[in-house]
């Protein structure tokens, strides 16, 4: 009986186990098309609350609120775009109008106006009362200050001012003068609900750190006159900066709400120049105007710049631009050739600046007034267009950078790129240049005593003094190796960073593979390793900044660190101290991903989330200890209904002898004893993730992992390591090995497997289709086939031509193709397409930026012509991948076909079996 009593329970649990598998059910796509993310999540500044969003990829998303004790306080539909108040008293979000009252509108052919508007929703945290304000426009609420808020709606029919019905009916034209006249300004107080307007504004902002409100108002023709107010809302007193019709533009207000600058000119004639005023009590005077003898000739103060003070608001920074020439007015438009001139010595490739034209039409130059001595200077030039404020302005240098004479030459460099450095002395108005050519991005300390750069030719960090001139080489390879060491492109390997400086720029503070390195400036002394054991325990440490608009790094304080463990994968939070070098200390860490933590800005509440490829990331509350941790989001409780899957690594041993990892995704109660269809998806390195959770989506260039194992399909995504001019050599080294080995295993079914890959993973598939027939089929999206071809080409997404990627970066050619013809031939899957025996799904776009279009035509063109199984799938106007929902759905719903189709026996569809006919395209889909 004792025996009985013991196996009794133990047969119950297994069969009641094995139901409730035989319950779940597989992921469809329109399962997936309804999953949720968690996509807004806002702390209270003390900590007492927690706001978040969850969101399907079609459909209506939902808004949380939470006390840090994990009570809900608040639920809302349709809700977005959360703040809290500085007070921590007022929740204020938008509901946007219902997915399915919106779809039923559009199906009745509804018109615009006719459509719902957004509701502004003001919530009281405390009390829990609502108030809705529908129609809204926008609306915004002080940054460092609370109390309250000020918005615009639409207007009402009784509402409506002579200037709007005098602009009824004109449609488009109406509405673009309704907002270039502007709307009623409401101000509420969020305690008493007392609310003031203000007429036809344009333009409004609060002080960052003053109870103060500027605003534009085009006035009312009447009793409000037109001009820029400031509204002092302690003392509910109105000020007029400047009155009349004039065109205001660049308003900014200072944090202290005592200054404030702005651009006019006359309203009534369009010609006239802007002019800098500023404002610091009284009346608004004009402190620069077009005249200046600090510009260049025929430059003037653009209305397209942005006007910003230094940190002690003794500097206004604004924008100038050369007075663009016009065409001859006797000429025609029909009477004006249409043409674009390509120089072959023009340093920007002509491509991109027709791509850019728009931008650099309306690009500007910073300069500078100082408010102390009344002197302009221009920061700026064509010749040396970027700068960086040291010491957030308040120093008297400030640095210049230009990469122009060198801009040719990027055309197939690539980056790092080059510059010319200078520091500018905004007393004197000298110019010194300090570095030429240099392959580094410089930039100052904040404390504004050093310029710091990571050398790219040494790998090494370098400062110089600002005050004395001198340079110093601050670390060296030998010590640290500040390069990434797995780097596997024929360039420069990219720095790990920097964590920040320490305050007043005692230290700084160096990332290497693992570990953080305290630095001196001024390599008084050596590098010193604080983390001390990431290296040797294969911990990958990180600082966590909690507040990332603090400059400094207080070494007093204690400091929090993320750690990834290379070979576990697990991670971890840290606690850590500046003070010594000493072990990072444990808080929580495991077998999971960890997101970057959130914190409050006037407590100790963080949220953060954990996910395997099981969990998905829920948001958990707790304090810096971790000790414990209160789940407060439940995204997706469906997922319990579904068959899901794990995720494990594997190793293998590539054809050139190193040691690989992959990732293995098996489907949900994984028999070894049967043989599983298996897909190879991959692109260079993901064994990282192995925590991931990969959120169901409907991808708009991969396969979905937890569809295809909900599905009864084993994926495999192996690391690919590359040899320089080898790139098509080194995927078929690294992964053909890795599928065998897991054939070899026994539950890969040999004839079911598959291969899928995306751009550069497409390129990847298709050159694995012409050396080996052991795929059934490749899905290969966005492929370069031909790189001869590829090499001359034009990423149309920014007008650059291709031929760097080939020589420095990712392609991984090392040369161009008269350096290298032969390597170039050789890894063009093109020129051995006669040997591919495996059917070929191409996906390629025709406003692809990213990879010419006409890559996808010749891999099909040279299929077809070989009469070998070939479908292409161009979704139009979309670029590199699909962005539109309707788009990426059906692409999974097609692959999933396909897949279904040679790996899993299912019938072939009629898109694939008969094709769709041009003519058929807009009712038939074929599926």
């Amino acid at each position: 009986m004792k025996k009985l009593r013991t196996y009794f329970p133990t047969v119950f649990f297994v069969l009641f186990v094995f139901n409730l598998t035989a319950q779940k059910k597989p992921l469809t796509h329109d399962d997936i098309e309804s999953w949720n993310r968690i996509t807004e999540k806002v702390i209270s500044p003390d900590g007492e609350w927690i706001a978040y969003k969850t969101e399907p990829w079609r459909g209506n998303s939902k808004i949380f609120i939470y006390n840090k004790d994990g009570n809900k306080k608040y639920e809302s539909a349709c809700g977005t775009d959360i703040k809290i108040t500085d007070d921590s008293e007022f929740m204020i979000f938008t509901i946007k109008p219902a997915y399915e009252e919106v779809r039923e509108l559009k199906l009745k052919k509804a018109k615009e106006e006719d459509m719902p508007g957004d509701i502004l929703v003001i919530y009281n945290i405390g009390s829990g009362a609502i108030d809705s304000l529908i129609e809204f426009k926008n609306y915004k609420i002080p940054e460092e200050w609370a109390g309250c808020i000020a918005y615009q709606l639409e207007p009402a029919e009784k509402e409506k001012g002579e200037k709007e019905r005098e602009n009824e009916g004109k449609e488009e034209k109406d509405k673009e003068e309704s907002d270039k006249n502007g709307y009623m300004l409401y101000l509420r107080d969020l305690g008493t609900g007392d609310v003031k307007t203000w007429p036809f504004v344009s333009d409004y902002y609060f002080a960052d750190k003053a109870e103060r409100l500027v605003f534009v108002s085009t006035g009312d023709g009447e009793e409000f006159e037109a001009g820029i107010y400031i509204y002092d809302i302690g003392k509910e007193e109105l000020n007029a900066i400047m009155t009349g019709e004039n065109r205001y533009k660049q308003i900014k207000i200072a944090e202290n709400g005592e200054i404030l600058a702005f651009l006019t000119a006359k309203g009534d004639d369009e010609n006239s120049g802007y002019s800098l005023y500023l404002w610091t009590g009284g009346e608004a005077r004009e402190v620069v105007n077009n005249n200046n003898k600090a510009f260049p000739e025929n430059w003037e103060i653009s209305e397209n710049g942005r006007i910003s003070f230094s940190e002690n608001e003794t500097r206004v920074f604004f924008g100038t631009a050369p007075v663009r020439p016009e065409r001859d007015s006797t000429v025609l438009d029909d009477e004006y050739p249409d043409v674009d001139i390509w120089h072959g010595g023009e340093g920007t490739l002509h491509t991109a600046q027709v791509i850019n034209s728009e931008r650099e039409l309306k690009r500007t130059y910073q300069a500078v007034y100082d408010t102390e001595n009344g002197k302009t200077v221009q920061v700026e030039t064509e010749e040396i267009p970027d700068s960086r404020l040291i010491d957030d302005g308040n120093s008297d240098y400030l640095l210049l950078l230009s990469g122009k004479p060198y801009e040719l030459q990027s055309m197939w460099e690539g980056s790092p790129d080059h510059y010319d450095v200078y520091l500018l002395d905004l007393v004197s108005g000298e110019r010194k240049m300090i570095k030429k050519d240099i392959r580094a991005r410089v930039e100052p300390s904040p404390a504004g005593n050093y310029l710091a750069w990571f050398n790219y030719p040494d790998y090494s960090y370098y400062t110089y003094d600002i005050e004395t001139g001198k340079e110093y080489r601050i670390t060296n390879p030998d010590v640290i190796r500040a390069d990434d060491e797995l780097n596997d492109v024929p360039n420069y390997a990219y720095p790990y960073g920097s964590a920040g400086w320490l305050a007043d720029d005692a230290a700084v503070l160096i990332y290497d593979r693992y570990d953080i390195w305290k630095v001196d400036p001024e390599n008084t002394y050596d590098p010193v390793n604080m983390t001390v054991n990431g290296r040797k325990d294969k911990i990958t440490y990180r600082l966590i900044r909690f507040d990332m608009e603090e400059d400094f790094i207080d070494d007093k304080e204690i400091q929090y660190l993320t750690g990834n463990n290379e070979e576990s994968r697990e991670s971890g939070y840290y606690k850590w101290g500046l003070k010594r070098a000493s072990e990072p200390e444990l808080l929580t860490g495991g077998e999971y991903e960890l997101s970057q933590p959130l914190k409050a800005e006037d407590a100790e509440t963080i949220v953060y989330s954990r996910e395997t490829f099981n969990i998905f990331p829920d948001l958990l509350v707790s304090d810096l200890k971790f000790r414990r941790s209160i789940k407060i989001s439940d995204a997706n409780p469906q997922q319990d209904n579904y068959l899901w899957g794990t995720a494990e690594l594997c190793e293998w041993i590539s054809l050139d002898g190193r040691k690989l990892e992959g990732l293995l995704y098996k489907p949900e109660n994984f028999d070894p004893a049967k043989k599983y269809p298996m897909i190879v998806n991959f692109y260079e390195k993901s064994s990282g993730g192995l925590y991931n959770h990969r959120i169901p989506e409907l991808h708009r260039s991969t396969i979905d992992y937890h569809y295809y194992t909900s599905n009864g399909y084993i994926i495999f995504n192996p690391d690919v390591y590359y040899q320089d001019g080898y790139p098509g050599e080194s995927a078929y080294n690294c992964v053909m090995p890795g599928v065998t080995a897991l054939v070899d295993k026994g539950f890969v079914d040999p004839g079911s497997i598959g291969a899928q890959g995306h751009s550069w993973g497409g390129y990847q598939v298709a050159y694995l289709a012409t050396r080996t027939d052991i795929f059934a089929a490749i899905e290969s999206g966005a492929p370069v086939v031909n790189m001869f071809s590829a090499y001359g080409g034009i990423r149309w997404g920014t007008g650059l031509n291709r031929s760097f990627q080939y020589e420095h970066t990712q392609s991984r050619i090392g040369g161009s193709i008269w350096e290298e013809p032969l390597r170039y031939f050789e890894n063009s899957p093109l020129f051995t397409m006669d040997k591919v025996t495996t059917p070929i799904l191409i996906m390629h776009n025709d406003q692809d930026g990213h990879v010419p279009w006409y890559q996808g035509i010749e891999y099909f063109i040279a299929l077809r012509r070989l009469q070998k199984p070939v479908w292409m799938l161009n979704y139009t106007g979309e670029p590199h991948w699909p962005q539109k929902i309707k788009n990426k759905k059906d692409f999974q719903i097609r692959l999933a076909q396909f897949f279904a189709h040679y790996l899993k026996g299912e019938s072939m569809p009629r898109w694939m079996e008969e094709g769709i006919p041009a003519v058929d395209k807009d009712h038939d889909l074929g599926y």
